[in-house]
């Protein structure tokens, strides 16, 4: 096995039932703080749109604020939706965010929305063109925040140079093929999109072409984690998580809920199966429970980083989860 897998954190910023924005923005800041201290890698932040209850729709806004509530730990997008967007103000934003925090920036990309389809043409017009141009519109982007682009009409000031590390992100064999084409390094959406993970990260490390900012295969895979002092205490915080799936898949949009005593009879068949096979990649449980079923997936996949998103309704209960991660990481990557 991999030894000293650095463990990261994702955050959504999702408001729980009887919150607000202006309070889970508070608490989002918390989590990383604490995860800045603990010695976790990087805090990630999603743009999402058009989610009454996500509050990191203006992901560049938060990933600046978070940067600067922390010190050391990288906080970077996971992931700036790059279709929505022109590749010229990501270099432009993200540039800047370099210079700001040194050396503690990542920008990662993916080819959806983030949202649904009436929202992303709002967002602009022209997304299912942007989406097909997302290959090219890396390209350009890599060449915005390059020094190479210093004699180019169009320049990304003062983003030119900053060389902020870019990783590819996705759930399919696209993104898998693209990551490895361009020699970049490739996170997984196993929180909530695993079914063709081992499939894509087996192609991308086999058809990878070394690059000037890769000489070697990268990966890292996003699961969720829910950890507690039990496995029966962690068992019924997951029941937030499995109602956050089972609320998306019949569109029914609510707050983070509280969590429940036992989900038995709140699920048809089919809503089950559908929910399984998007949690697939949740670990839950205690300490030790997590920590071998970790060490396995880690094993299994080959990962070279992990990174954890952990839906708990209480905050308090989200710091302690974050905190037997700790723990958790520590047991594994000292054998």
């Amino acid at each position: 096995m991999t030894k000293n897998i650095p463990f990261s954190v994702l955050e959504l910023a999702l408001i729980s039932q009887d919150n607000d924005a202006a309070e889970t923005l508070q608490k989002t800041k918390k989590v990383a703080q604490l995860a800045d201290s603990l010695g976790y890698k990087r805090f990630w932040l999603a743009e999402h749109h058009n989610m009454a209850h996500v509050a990191s729709t203006a992901t560049v806004v938060l990933i600046g604020y978070i940067a600067g509530q922390t010190q050391n730990i990288r906080v970077g997008s996971g992931g700036i939706m790059l279709p929505n967007h022109a590749p010229l103000i990501i270099a432009e934003q993200f540039g800047t965010l370099e210079i700001l925090y040194p050396n503690r920036i990542d920008l990662g990309l993916g080819r959806a929305p983030g949202t649904d389809g009436l929202t992303a043409q709002a967002i602009r017009k022209d997304f299912f063109e942007q989406s097909q141009r997302f290959p090219q519109n890396v390209t350009a982007l890599q060449e915005f925040l390059s020094e190479d682009n210093a004699t180019a009409k169009v320049r990304a000031f003062p983003a030119e140079g900053t060389k902020v590390p870019i990783w590819i992100l996705g759930s399919s064999m696209d993104s898998a093929a693209l990551a490895a084409a361009k020699g970049l390094p490739y996170a997984f959406a196993g929180h909530f999109a695993p079914k063709q993970m081992h499939q894509a990260f087996e192609f991308y490390r086999n058809n990878f072409e070394p690059s000037e900012f890769l000489d070697a295969p990268k990966t890292m895979a996003c699961v969720n984690a829910i950890a507690a002092d039990t496995d029966k205490e962690a068992e019924k915080l997951s029941t937030s998580l499995t109602q956050m799936f089972l609320n998306l898949i019949r569109n029914d949009r609510r707050p983070l809920q509280p969590p429940l005593d036992s989900m038995d009879g709140i699920m048809s068949e089919e809503e089950h199966f559908h929910v399984n096979q998007m949690t697939a990649c949740s670990f839950v449980g205690s300490k030790n429970k997590v920590a071998v079923e970790l060490e396995q997936f880690m094993d299994y996949t080959k990962i070279d980083e992990l990174m954890i998103t952990s839906p708990i309704f209480d905050h308090e209960d989200k710091l302690k989860s974050i905190r037997i991660m700790k723990e958790v990481m520590d047991i594994i990557n000292k054998k």
